[in-house]
């Protein structure tokens, strides 16, 4: 499956469960790691957990393995690797705080 296959699959399950905030940033050219970086907001940790359960199973379902997933116990960030795709799912309190998307969208 290419890179924008696995981007597009992991919007459609991020908007499934009302991810806010997506953004997506393509880091091809910067980053010899993945292609794209996805950052979506979830309301609590239950939501933020939800959203990272039902990445991780839709992408399983189309035959991509997460090569990690990370934050799954506390649900404030919840990290998920798919390879040529890594999504970050963030309570908005976080990613005010960290601002991945200016680390990112600023090259």
């Amino acid at each position: 499956m290419y890179s924008e296959q696995i981007r597009d699959l992991a919007v459609d399950a991020i908007d499934d469960l009302k991810g806010k905030e997506i953004k997506v940033i393509d880091v091809r050219g910067i980053n010899n790691l993945t292609d794209f970086m996805i950052m979506v907001s979830g309301s609590s940790d239950r939501q933020v957990k939800g959203i990272a359960n039902h990445l991780v199973t839709k992408a399983k379902e189309r035959g991509i393995r997460p090569l990690g997933i990370e934050g799954e116990k506390f649900g404030e960030w919840i990290l998920v690797d798919l390879g040529d795709v890594v999504v970050h799912v963030m309570q908005p309190h976080i990613r005010a705080f960290y601002n991945l998307e200016t680390l990112w969208g600023r090259y």
